[in-house]
């Protein structure tokens, strides 16, 4: 316990001890004269820098090791403990492009779902810091967000729920631990859930009761305690409730030494608001509030920049002790805190020799990684409605895009960094350095960034301008009129209400219906809050909602990834907004690329066979013994355009999607979708499925879509052969649109052991009475018959079929079955045998590795009676021919569930693979369907 440390005798000074329970900033890059003079002559302890000291990484190792020495050549017995706000986004007090990395902020790292990966960012942070010398960092940030709507806080925080902020800020606070840092906890007892109440001279209260604080708010609070936290600020907020009555939170004995020390057992640091805060200085005093903010609990006491007041408070904790205000005990028991909680951080040792910039450099790889990888996690599509992701999907490369951005201010980090930016345009003595160090924070910059990204990616030009509290201008709509697309920021538009409105007009305008190519639709709008996630996570009206939580350039970068689709965005909301709100999980969006044979065979050969390792011991893959080639038509009748998602750096295939048109019935087919089993749930297949529609559509002479594909015979259509997995996919295929209550049953078929089979007893005798004659042709010159005949039936890839069977007489035949008394066709079918065309899209043809022919595509006349005596004819004089050829297996590749299986079982046929195949008219296919 720190309150049992033995004191050495030179602290029965008690300047010296005082020296220690302060804690002051100032201005200036370098040593200035009033901060040296707090050291030397009041033995300051503990220095609080912000960005108006920091202009780089070199210059702030420069600075903390001359406070440093100055503390140490005027007879300082311990180093100065120097803290800074380093809570990533958009609150970072040190910045320097080279050496200080980016990382998101608390918000966006509880976005990427990773507590480990938030401790790995903790801890760069804490190395980068401390290596300039620093060695107390002002986090982790323990707020909980009980009343989102309108905080200031906003991102700095990891969400609204106490057990998920709670777990974030445990993960950052090992980090810095492990990098050496003293951590401190905040804001005690929270923001999370502020009034305020108009002027600056009220003080925002908390209405909650303990009984509700101790179930939500003070949960992060207490377990970080647990965990080993070594110092906690207490917050200049007012707290009014049943039981707790408090002007200033960290001004309440209550609060500190009843509610911290007390009831939740914390005996380490205890740092108190600034007590410069206009509210608690214009009420109280400074001097007076030093010596209730002591009496309260507090150990060290915070005085943001201005000297007169600093000197004022050290006055006032004086005339206290000297009025016996303040024991003597009391101001020890605080010293022996301070002191045990820098001997955890620091020593002459280290103070007088900060790593600096070397060290920095062997970091920065590793920390670059680290920061692309978490700014890549953390982006969250909420809502992609219209499947507007990638861009590439509804705009071409030649056409306008818009982005739209708001004016922002820099976000302010703390009391000191707002204090700053009331006066940074007039008072500060070093304007360049401010600019420099916010550049980080202003909003200005990086936009303009952001829309030069966007626009070196495309041909087309991007068009970007900033919008006001003006709102929506004639500029504004012209550009909107212009372009094919638009892109709206937002930042923390919940508390700028100027942005909402404006949104909401671009949305209106685009929603007004306009027309391209006859077909009317809405223009495409992308809204992204690029900072508080909460802007419009409720409001469904935005249909394509993208959060980046911070608006670095970083995460900027990562944005336009996830705009051009390079980058599947797994970013999730953090808290529990997405779960009481019941707002779907947002799907991932893959870059979906046409396949190109000579880049993706080999690649789509290897993920073919990942999908079949990947089925069950117990089933058989319907892609067995298929190649890349299986896909593969060139017929001249079919248009055919295949998609894939795949990693571009390997080359490797993530998922396939294969589409034909047959031309000749109208019929756009989704052939073949598969996805690596290792892949899998993270939407590749969504990705897939939508570019291949949205291809279909745009079809000329599109009458309707199914699912399976005669031709090539692989899938048929939705795999059924199990249960579970059946009724997976088909609910999978529904929630896409498809209704499966359409389908129909179909299955391909082997006969196996032909050269010992004989057809069953009694079938030649019914064959004979099916009043038919049947012959066995080959070639084209029986071509017109045959296919007046087959357009009897308007299912897609018939006439494919017979044409590639009617064009390769040495491996094909065709069965007709004939009217005697006037010759007419009344049924058809073809015959192939393994080295046909026809063949290489029959991959189970291959995989019975015997000598096999094959059946397929019958076609019955509607006038006819005795349809399955007729078709069971067509296919016993099949398996003849084929047996007579000295085969031993038969595969039956494209039978209809309406016919009798069980006369086919009689004949020797097993079932090799049951489909559905699901059609639906292309005119209703209005839109694709909702995530």
């Amino acid at each position: 316990m720190a309150s049992k440390l033995k004191l050495d005798a030179v602290w029965d000074d008690l300047d010296r001890t005082m020296g220690q329970l302060f804690m002051m900033g100032f201005d200036g890059t370098t040593v200035t004269p009033q901060i040296r003079t707090l050291i030397e002559k009041h033995h300051l302890g503990c220095i609080l820098l912000t960005a108006k000291n920091l202009k780089s990484a070199e210059d702030t190792t420069k600075l903390c090791y001359e406070l440093q020495k100055v503390a140490h050549d005027a007879g300082h017995p311990v180093p100065l403990a120097i803290g800074v706000d380093q809570e990533n986004g958009g609150v970072n007090s040190l910045f320097d492009e080279i050496y200080i990395r980016q990382y998101p902020s608390n918000m966006g790292i509880a976005a990427t779902g990773s507590t480990d990966l938030a401790f790995e960012v903790a801890k760069a942070t804490a190395q980068e810091i401390s290596a300039c010398g620093i060695n107390w960092i002002f986090g982790p940030c323990l707020d909980v967000l009980t009343n989102a709507r309108n905080q200031p806080l906003g991102v700095r925080t990891a969400g609204d729920d106490p057990q998920e902020v709670s777990a974030y800020g445990v993960a950052f606070m090992k980090g810095y631990k492990e990098a050496g840092l003293v951590t401190l906890g905040k804001h005690f007892p929270s923001y999370g859930n502020l009034e305020f109440l108009g002027s600056t001279l009220d003080v925002p209260i908390i209405t909650e009761s303990l009984e509700q604080l101790s179930l939500s708010a003070l949960i992060p609070f207490r377990n970080a305690i647990r965990q080993g936290l070594d110092s906690m600020m207490v917050g200049g907020c007012a707290m009014s409730s049943a039981g707790l009555n408090a002007m200033h939170a960290c001004l309440s004995e209550q609060v500190v030494d009843g509610l911290l020390r007390s009831d939740l057992k914390f005996d380490g640091v205890v740092v108190s608001e600034c007590l410069e805060m206009e509210a608690l200085s214009h009420n109280i005093g400074v001097g007076g509030g030093t010596v209730m903010a002591v009496n309260a609990g507090c150990d060290v006491v915070l005085l943001c920049r201005s000297f007169s007041v600093q000197q004022e408070a050290i006055k006032g904790l004086k005339t206290g002790i000297e009025n016996s205000m303040i024991t003597k005990d009391r101001i020890y028991n605080s010293l022996r805190r301070v002191l045990t909680m820098k001997s955890k951080c620091t020593s002459w040792e280290k103070a007088l020799n900060p790593p600096g910039v070397n060290f920095l450099e062997t970091l920065q790889p590793s920390h670059t990684a680290l920061s692309t990888k978490a700014y890549n996690t953390s982006i969250t599509v909420v809502r992609d409605k219209n499947r507007l992701l990638p861009l590439t999907n509804v705009i071409d490369g030649e056409e306008e895009l818009l982005l739209l951005t708001p004016l922002v201010k820099p976000l302010a980090a703390s009391a000191a960094s707002r204090a700053l930016s009331e006066t940074a345009a007039t008072a500060s003595p070093e304007p360049a350095a401010w600019e420099r160090s916010a550049s980080v924070m202003s909003g200005e910059r990086v936009f303009r960034e952001l829309g030069r990204s966007l626009a070196r990616q495309r041909s087309g030009r991007v068009l970007h301008t900033s919008y006001t509290a003006n709102g929506v201008r004639p500029v504004h709509e012209n550009l909107i009129n212009r372009a094919s697309a638009i892109i709206v920021l937002t930042a923390d538009a919940n508390r700028n209400l100027y942005q909402h409105g404006f949104t909401k007009h671009v949305s209106m305008i685009c929603n007004m219906q306009y027309t391209t190519g006859g077909e009317k639709r809405e223009k495409p709008l992308i809204v992204v809050a690029v900072s508080s996630p909460y802007d419009f996570a409720m409001d469904t009206s935005i249909g394509t909602y993208i959060c980046t939580y911070d608006f670095t350039e970083t995460a900027l970068n990562s944005l336009v990834k996830v705009l051009y689709g390079e980058l599947s965005p797994s970013g999730t909301l953090p808290g529990t907004i997405s779960k009481s709100q019941k707002l779907h999980h947002s799907r991932q969006h893959w870059l979906v690329e046409i396949f190109n044979e000579e880049r993706d065979a080999n690649a789509l050969d290897s993920l073919i066979v990942a999908v079949m390792e990947g089925t069950p011991p117990n089933q058989r893959s319907e892609l067995s013994s298929a190649t890349s080639n299986s896909f593969i038509l060139h017929h001249p009748e079919v248009v055919e355009a295949h998609f894939v998602v795949r990693n571009s750096s390997t080359q490797a295939l993530y998922g396939f999607c294969s589409t034909y048109f047959f031309k000749t019935t109208g019929t756009g087919v989704i052939g073949a979708l598969f996805v690596d089993p290792a892949r899998r749930k993270l939407s590749i297949g969504h990705s897939l499925h939508n570019r291949a529609i949205r291809t279909l559509l745009q079809r000329e002479g599109i009458k309707r879509f199914q699912l399976g594909s005669r031709l090539p015979s692989i899938f048929l259509g939705i795999p059924t052969g199990h249960g579970a997995e059946r009724k997976r996919l088909r609910s999978w295929f529904a929630n896409l649109g498809w209704n499966a209550a359409l389908s129909r049953p179909v299955c391909s078929m082997v006969a196996r052991n032909l050269l010992t089979w004989s057809p069953p007893e009694g079938m030649a005798k019914s064959l004979a009475g099916a009043g038919a004659e049947f012959d066995l042709v080959y070639g084209w010159e029986y071509a017109g018959p045959i296919l007046d005949h087959i357009k009897t039936s308007n299912r897609q890839g018939l006439a494919e079929v017979y044409k590639l069977a009617l064009a390769d007489p040495s491996a094909c035949g065709i069965i007709r079955a004939k009217r005697p008394e006037d010759g007419a066709l009344v049924g058809t079918v073809v015959l192939y045998n393994m080295h046909s065309r026809l063949a290489e899209y029959v991959p189970p043809m291959k995989d019975l590795n015997e000598m096999a022919g094959g059946i397929s595509s019958p076609v019955i006349s509607p006038a006819v009676g005795e349809y399955s005596t007729l078709l069971q004819g067509l296919i016993l004089l099949g398996m003849r021919q084929i047996k007579a050829q000295g085969c031993n297996a038969c595969i039956l590749d494209y039978m209809d569930g309406d016919g009798n299986f069980d006369g086919f079982s009689a004949m020797g046929f097993d079932v090799l693979h049951n489909f559905e195949e699901v059609s639906c008219d292309a005119a209703t296919w209005t839109m694709i369907p909702p995530s």
